[in-house]
């Protein structure tokens, strides 16, 4: 397996066409909703299995995304249990922004499911890319240690949360891992910084290497004391859940195809833009026979 994703599986239910968000008390009506398999590690996977990786998930999935993963071609280990119920995702999303309401189901119960099966495993995957917000960030250190004695590199892709921050245990698990992929709300909050110049300078000491994706306006590169920056992709947007998830696939496909960091941006920026074409986290993710041509070569290493 060229990537294994671990973390949380949803049902999203996306409200979309919103002009705006409503105001407290406020009730929209809209005319489009529709139902998507949902979670960073569903999305990334399937993002990349579509641009040719063999991908894998770890993740509690419900019955319905368990079909879609076997459809897309991506391999799954299911932490589920026939009688818990799936995590479901409620999204209000406008053009350019979204709110959540989760049921979180499952979710709240896999985390030492996942940290588990990764320890049966020496060497799941050439990479192992975690889409979950740790309850406990020291106990994934031993997960991390045995990933890379056995050569296996990794990523992160925490999302936001208001209380990870004050883990004790942050730092240690920044450290263990190769990639940290965060937005440029998340940059300055998780390093404790107020603005987006001064966490770029921040991460330089807190990961190995760090992502900040900046939506439309493309994203930057932290590596080793250097900052690469690539501009965003234009398309006409439909909805931006999963944006995030699908760069992060194409970064790590550059990255797995041994191409340098700046071109691993370019593919990030492209697969990510493309799957806002669709509604939900999946339908515009592009398939490799769909990509342009300099996305081709650089898959292929040419």
């Amino acid at each position: 397996m060229d990537l294994l994703t671990v973390g949380e599986s949803f049902e999203d239910v996306i409200f979309s066409g919103l002009a705006r968000l409503p105001r407290l008390g406020e009730e929209l009506r809209v005319d489009a909703l529709s139902t998507h398999p949902g979670g960073g590690a569903i999305i990334t996977a399937v993002a990349a299995a579509r641009l040719g990786l063999r991908a894998g998930v770890l993740s509690a999935v419900s019955a319905a995304n368990e079909e879609r993963l076997q459809r897309e071609g991506v391999t799954l280990t299911n932490v589920r249990r026939p009688d818990e119920r799936g995590a479901v995702s409620v999204a209000l999303s406008t053009a350019r922004d979204r709110s959540f309401v989760t049921f979180d189901g499952v979710n709240r119960v896999i985390e030492p499911r996942l940290i588990a099966q990764l320890r049966t495993v020496p060497a799941p995957a050439r990479h192992v890319h975690f889409a979950i917000v740790p309850r406990r960030c020291a106990a994934w250190l031993p997960a991390l240690r045995a990933l890379r004695k056995n050569g296996v590199s990794t990523s992160w892709d925490f999302g936001w949360s208001a209380t990870l921050r004050q883990d004790t245990a942050l730092p240690r698990l920044l450290a263990a891992v190769d990639w940290i992929f965060v937005n440029e709300r998340e940059a300055p909050y998780y390093s404790r910084t107020t603005t987006l110049r001064s966490a770029a300078r921040r991460w330089e000491s807190l990961a190995r290497h760090t992502v900040i994706k900046l939506g439309p306006r493309g994203a930057m590169a932290i590596c080793g004391g250097t900052v690469i920056r690539r501009p965003g992709s234009r398309v006409r947007v439909a909805d931006t859940t999963g944006a995030g998830d699908g760069f992060n696939a194409g970064f790590l496909a550059a990255r797995l195809a041994n191409r340098p960091v700046d071109e691993a941006l370019r593919l990030g920026n492209h697969v990510g833009a493309q799957s806002t074409r669709r509604v939900g986290g999946i339908d515009g993710l592009p398939a490799r026979d769909r990509l342009p041509a300099w996305a081709v070569r650089l898959l292929e290493g040419v």
